[in-house]
């Protein structure tokens, strides 16, 4: 799941306008963000099973993705954001960043531990539909579907209520925006899709 995340991206924007669109989008891949350099370090792992591609790796990502983890990377996110856009945006980027971590539980294999470190050798969470590749690729392109359409929705509606004044945003850009958007989540869940 990579894309998917953007597109609950996508849908949160469309609620919360005035949370900067980087900021959500970051957010929702904040978790693989910090992942990237422990896993260069080889603190955290992957390893390729079933071949490879799409869904195809039991990742150890015992610090990022752990539930505990991911409570606490969601909780200085929100700090972060609280302070720079208040108590609203604190709680749409925490909510993205933690969003992360209830997704891959849904596509993840039994690989995501509770305690950081797995600390304590406690059972690990993950319920698996990345095994049925189908079912996992439809729900990522429903979240695109949904979260596109959701912005591009609340794009049109801002063009259409905001006075007329140079520099505003026109219904024919709110479609471009959307359209735009769509075509990257999609390239992405591709290039996923495909290994690429």
């Amino acid at each position: 799941m990579f894309a998917g995340h953007f597109g609950i991206g996508a849908a949160v924007k469309a609620v919360s306008p005035k949370t900067p669109l980087w900021a959500i989008m970051l957010g929702t891949q904040l978790l693989d963000v910090i992942f990237v350099p422990l896993l260069l370090t080889g603190i955290e792992t992957s390893v390729e099973t079933d071949g490879g591609g799409y869904g195809g790796a039991v990742i150890h990502a015992d610090y990022t993705h752990s539930l505990v983890g991911a409570l606490i990377i969601a909780l200085l996110a929100g700090a972060a954001a609280w302070k720079l856009w208040g108590k609203r945006s604190a709680g749409v980027i925490g909510g993205v960043v933690f969003s992360h971590w209830l997704l891959d539980l849904l596509v993840h294999r039994s690989d995501m531990p509770i305690l950081p470190g797995n600390l304590g050798s406690l059972p690990l969470m993950g319920f698996g539909l990345w095994k049925w590749p189908f079912i996992s690729g439809a729900l990522e392109v429903l979240l695109i579907v949904v979260g596109t359409v959701m912005y591009y929705r609340s794009l049109r509606l801002r063009a259409r209520s905001a006075p007329k004044m140079p520099g505003r945003a026109e219904p024919a850009k709110a479609v471009w925006a959307a359209a735009v958007m769509a075509v990257l989540l999609m390239g992405s869940f591709i290039s996923d899709l495909i290994g690429i």
